[in-house]
């Protein structure tokens, strides 16, 4: 039996996707979200697929929570081979007007929740030779044409790119551990969720998912791009 992935942010879209193909490959899948509901109808289609799922309950903006939920976890289903963080806050606004709140909660949640879940894996992510995955998006990367997209998302852009540079800091400390640190920057809007209704160039949660398993299996690229919403040079293109 392979080790456990934990997908913190479960949600119908990339998540769901990645429960599926992870899960088909053998991994148990540990579900973490605010959504009792959600939760619930998720792990009764994951089964209805083969697929051995277990849901917890848990607000990631939580740092203290964060921590016993993983714990949680590693009793229920047993040691933590890959850990996905999908987990955001959907802040809106551009950066002059929105709340000053907001935009502390959604770095709370992209940088500080989702350090303490790694810390909180480290010492199975070591054991096995695991993987940290991280769900990014375009808006994360430093171009006055993406900057410019990005004023009405100001709020959500600055938390990516501080989420991004993390994992990029990541990939270096946790290497010499033997763990692979990876992240697919979704360039577009996700088809099948809430953002991406009415959308052009939306981009397929499938798509994303196997970029994921690249990551994870090959252990090779640290960053990958899905998707082709923005141009992006092709000396940034990973995939």
């Amino acid at each position: 039996m392979k080790r456990v992935i934990v997908i913190c942010g479960y949600g119908p879209g990339i998540s769901h996707a990645l429960a599926i193909r992870f899960g088909r490959a053998g991994h148990p899948v540990a579900l973490l979200a605010r959504s009792a509901q959600r939760l619930a109808a998720a792990e009764q289609e994951l089964a209805r697929e083969g697929i051995q799922a277990r849901s917890f309950v848990a607000d990631l903006s939580d740092v203290e929570r964060v921590r016993h939920v993983v714990r949680d976890v590693r009793t229920a289903l047993g040691p933590i081979g890959v850990l996905h963080w999908n987990a955001f806050l959907d802040a809106e606004g551009d950066l002059l007007s929105a709340p000053l709140a907001e935009l502390g909660k959604s770095f709370d949640i992209r940088v500080l929740s989702y350090l303490a879940a790694v810390r909180a894996c480290l010492a199975d992510l070591e054991a096995c030779g695991g993987t940290v995955l991280a769900t990014s998006g375009i808006m994360a990367l430093d171009e006055p044409w993406i900057d410019s997209f990005a004023f009405d998302y100001g709020a959500l852009a600055i938390s990516v790119a501080a989420q991004h540079k993390a994992t990029g800091i990541l990939a270096q400390a946790l290497s010499p551990r033997g763990i692979h640190v990876g992240e697919v920057i979704v360039n577009g809007f996700v088809a099948g969720t809430p953002g991406g209704t009415g959308k052009s160039n939306t981009v397929a949660p499938v798509d994303i998912a196997e970029r994921f398993w690249a990551l994870h299996t090959t252990r090779q690229a640290h960053s990958m791009i899905c998707g082709s919403v923005l141009p992006i040079e092709e000396g940034r293109r990973h995939g």
